[in-house]
């Protein structure tokens, strides 16, 4: 690997806009090359964002000795086999989430990777910003009692139904495209794995809005919604046994400054944290990764835990009935 980190982006999707900024303005790294289905879709994508070297075909670029690291923002369907086919030619991914379609191709991804010996991380870049360690030490430290329950939304109106995220083939839907931040998020606060999922949701082609629950083997209950057909929401809550914390912006905390309220009783205080840009913390951690020959923060292994609550959640949705999710 090269002094500086060399990326290449499969496919041209617009959120590797935001990802190429990140790098940008990371520590030691680049974007050397993009690759499209279309020669001319990636040349012209590679010459807007200032991209050395632009490829036809995925294929062209894993076969390229140009790059060091592969990201992945190819629909959610491709992701498994790309992503595989990525670790097979030797780069390590950093795969847009969520990972695969189901726990089952995520079980895959890890094996590939610890056959080649090569990372891979799940782009939830949220988790990455300096607001949820600096609210966690509180909560460790009793600031709201026992954490009891959690909730939260992410929801956005899709008025194009032509969007990949309406697609059932490439495996669209609200769980899928945003309902995953709430599962991660809950996943992450209770700091074990669900031992039961319930859903139900409004399905036209995909979920076009979801609502989940999930029971915690330590007692904490979490609760969220996710759509693609409903007015903007985007909040959490999490609620103790002596107050709670409510936070405005948990997906894009911000990169000036981020917030939180804590509340105890009467007594409601805003805490402001410094801002970051999470892509920018997200790709610096897997590049640390590599130098290093350490896990990323996040490994494989919790993208594989985040997918079994997403199936469990499908199913209880199909079922109607709670579903056990499956352990690692």
């Amino acid at each position: 690997m090269s002094t500086e980190l060399r990326w290449g982006i499969l496919s041209t999707a617009h959120i590797g806009r935001a990802l190429i900024r990140g790098i940008g303005q990371s520590d030691g790294g680049c974007v050397q090359g993009v690759a499209s289905r279309e020669w001319t879709r990636a040349n012209e994508w590679a010459k807007e964002h200032g991209i050395p070297r632009a490829f036809g075909a995925y294929d062209d670029m894993l076969a390229s000795h140009e790059i060091d690291a592969i990201y992945n923002p190819l629909p959610n369907s491709m992701h498994a086999e790309w992503t595989i086919r990525a670790l097979e030619a030797g780069f390590p991914v950093l795969c847009e989430k969520p990972l695969t379609v189901d726990a089952a191709q995520a079980r895959k991804v890890l094996q590939a990777a610890k056959r080649a010996r090569l990372p891979v991380a799940e782009a939830f870049m949220y988790r990455f910003h300096p607001m949820y360690d600096h609210m966690l030490e509180l909560i460790a430290a009793g600031a709201i009692g026992d954490v009891v329950a959690i909730r939260s939304s992410f929801t956005f109106r899709l008025t194009d139904r032509a969007n990949i995220r309406c697609s059932t083939e490439l495996a669209g839907g609200a769980l899928m495209d945003v309902g995953c931040y709430c599962v991660n998020l809950s996943r992450r606060i209770a700091g074990c794995e669900p031992a039961r999922a319930q859903a139900f949701e409004r399905r036209t082609s995909v979920d076009d809005t979801l609502i989940g629950a999930l029971e915690f083997p330590n007692g904490i209950l979490a609760q969220f919604e996710c759509s693609i057909e409903n007015a903007g929401r985007s909040w959490a809550e999490i609620a103790g046994t002596d107050g709670l914390i409510r936070i405005p912006k948990p997906w894009f905390p911000g990169e000036e400054q981020a917030e939180f309220i804590v509340r105890r009783g009467d007594h409601e205080e805003t805490i402001f944290t410094p801002g970051a840009n999470t892509y920018r913390l997200e790709v610096e951690d897997f590049a640390n990764a590599l130098r290093t020959h350490q896990p990323p923060r996040w490994p494989a292994e919790d993208a594989v835990a985040n997918m079994a609550v997403i199936d469990a959640l499908y199913a209880s949705a199909k079922q109607g009935a709670s579903i056990a999710v499956e352990q690692a």
